[in-house]
């Protein structure tokens, strides 16, 4: 990697953080496995914990073949939904009330279904966490016209960051981080993460917009249903069908 010096300041220590779950409906389906882990300036992971969750309801067979954990395996070694999300919850505030960013592939998804699960087990949900750093919204906004997908496994590929084991919570969340860090030494970034944070939210809105335009050029929305652009936390879904990371590039 290039040397750590070139990284703007408030990227040289960042959180990490990734959901692997029953689905893709962040109202209604259920954390399996996540990470929240620490890199230093240079990508290394020098803090780091695993969870591994009981759902509390069966694991689709689409799921499994996604991340590997079976009903079965979930139910035996995992443990209480409610412990987990707690403890991710709580170790993610941990982070940000230290002034440490967040990286997250997909923030919106990850957020919103963690801040679901919260409601649903009545722990505290971190409303509108910051700051938080999206690789895959940052992507888009600064190479937008760029064609194929925008899958983490791709992108990691493209900013030359090793991803080995895709969609398994620790690998995915170490990943995200790097092609964050990777994407502060290609381009421009704004100075302050205060900044970016706010542009993020401003990006994902017209990103939503834009492919809400194309998905209804295609014909696979109708004209009057629209994706949810709500940044880094969505009140509600709009659009069950569009996979957590796998959004075309229109």
């Amino acid at each position: 990697m290039p040397p750590a010096s070139s990284l703007p300041h408030w990227i040289t220590r960042v959180g990490v953080f990734d959901l692997e779950t029953t689905g893709i409906d962040v109202e209604h389906d259920r954390i399996v496995t996540a990470h929240v882990g620490l890199l230093d300036a240079d990508g290394r992971e020098i803090a780091a914990r695993d969870w591994l969750s009981d759902p509390g309801v069966p694991i689709p067979d689409g799921a499994t073949a996604v991340h590997g954990i079976t009903t079965e395996h979930a139910r035996r070694h995992g443990r209480r939904a409610s412990e987990v999300v707690r403890e991710v919850t709580g170790a993610l505030r941990s982070l940000l009330s230290q002034g440490v960013p967040i990286v997250a592939y997909n923030a919106a998804y990850d957020f919103s279904l963690l801040a679901h699960e919260a409601h649903r087990h009545g722990i505290p949900p971190l409303e509108n966490p910051s700051p938080i750093i999206d690789p895959l919204v940052i992507d888009k906004a600064y190479d937008r016209y760029r064609p194929g997908k925008r899958t983490l496994a791709v992108v990691a590929a493209l900013y030359a960051v090793r991803l080995e084991d895709a969609h398994e919570a620790a690998a995915d969340a170490v990943a995200a981080g790097r092609v964050a860090q990777a994407l502060a030494r290609q381009f421009v970034l704004p100075d302050t993460l205060e900044e970016l944070h706010t542009r993020q939210v401003g990006w994902a809105r017209s990103q939503a917009a834009s492919l809400t335009e194309y998905f209804i050029r295609i014909g696979r929305i109708e004209p009057d249903e629209r994706l949810d652009g709500t940044w880094p936390v969505r009140a509600h879904r709009v659009i069950e069908e569009v996979s957590r990371d796998a959004i075309p590039n229109p």
